[in-house]
């Protein structure tokens, strides 16, 4: 953009892109760019598990040195990419390393002489390209969803081509981050880009400060060892030699339950409970229900950790002699039921 105080034609040398989500091809077309005035260079952004958790800092320290040199070696189109990620190599959350680059070279006075390009196969979700336009990607490529697709086409025999799915789920994508800049009152990607309209929670001050300088945070949690060992475990569970993952990795359980996943309030145990007990005033099993999902400190245990702030409170109920749970019959399937 160079100098917004000093508008000159050399302001004005720009590549324009139709859409902030990214193709193979066009990301492509981006690292081997061959337009006068413009030169792209790929940083990769990854490091040695063999480093442990304290790698992670030295990583993006070396990454944001690298973006600054490239920038002072004349390149303007900087590509942060994970794809080189391997037995060897740990990807640094895209996230992370994105807000990281963008604040350092803020910091630097280099932001406005370049651009920030995203390869990564962290992002699915609209969220998750939402953020990283939020703290200063300009384009994204998820190069892991399209290579999902293409899986998915080709296992269940869909007649879409393959050039129709990506341009679907683009489609989609475009929507969707529309919608969301649409709620904030945003009109345009140029504006919404670096704009960090975001709170951060369960996040360390420190942490936050640092590497997404002026986002507010008001609870404090996990900092930068705790992330960087998340990083490893997934990084171990995809290359480790656990049979359970050898053929396919864990689905995870963000929002629905898993086997294997997140632990959550409501689970198969607490649904039962509703479904074969009657209502609150027939003998409904409270104590169960209360156990379940709210793991009271009496009960908690490795397997089932507090699911709520209360759990981690101490609470006259917990030393209170329990009741028993009649077991009430369940009533007639059809027939009207008071909640």
């Amino acid at each position: 953009e160079g100098n917004l105080l000093e508008p000159l034609p050399t302001s004005c040398r720009q590549i324009v892109i139709p859409d902030p989500v990214l193709s193979n091809e066009e990301l492509a077309k981006l690292r081997h760019v061959s337009i006068p005035h413009f030169k792209s260079i790929t940083l990769p952004m990854h490091y040695d598990p063999a480093e442990g958790a304290p790698g992670l800092a030295r990583a993006i320290g070396e990454l944001e040195a690298e973006a600054s040199r490239a920038i002072a070696s004349g390149h303007n189109i900087l590509i942060l990419s994970d794809r080189a990620v391997s037995m060897e190599r740990v990807p640094i959350p895209a996230l992370l390393a994105t807000a990281a680059v963008h604040h350092h070279l803020i910091r630097q006075g280099l932001r406005t002489r370049t651009g920030l390009v995203i390869e990564t196969g962290e992002a699915r979700e609209v969220h998750h390209f939402c953020v990283l336009a939020g703290y200063g990607a300009e384009a994204v490529n998820p190069y892991l969803a399209f290579e999902a697709l293409e899986q998915i086409r080709t296992q269940y025999a869909l007649a879409q081509k393959p050039y129709e799915v990506q341009k679907n789920y683009l489609k989609a994508l475009g929507k969707g981050i529309l919608k969301v800049m649409s709620k904030m009152g945003i009109s345009t990607y140029q504006s919404y880009c670096g704009a960090q309209i975001f709170d951060a929670v369960g996040l360390v001050s420190d942490f936050v400060e640092k590497y997404f300088t002026g986002t507010a945070t008001t609870i404090e949690g996990a900092g930068l060892c705790e992330i960087a060992e998340e990083a490893l475990q997934r990084h171990r569970a995809a290359y480790g030699d656990n049979p359970i993952y050898r053929a396919m990795l864990d689905v995870g359980g963000d929002y629905a339950y898993r086997l294997r996943g997140e632990d959550h309030a409501w689970t198969p145990e607490s649904i039962a409970i509703l479904a074969y007990n009657g209502p609150l005033t027939s003998g409904f099993c409270f104590w169960a229900l209360l156990t379940i999902t709210r793991a009271l400190p009496a009960v908690t245990t490795p397997m089932r950790p507090p699911k709520s702030m209360s759990s981690l409170t101490q609470s006259k109920l917990a030393s209170t002699t329990r009741p028993s749970c009649p077991i009430v019959a369940r009533p007639p399937a059809g027939s009207a039921r008071a909640v």
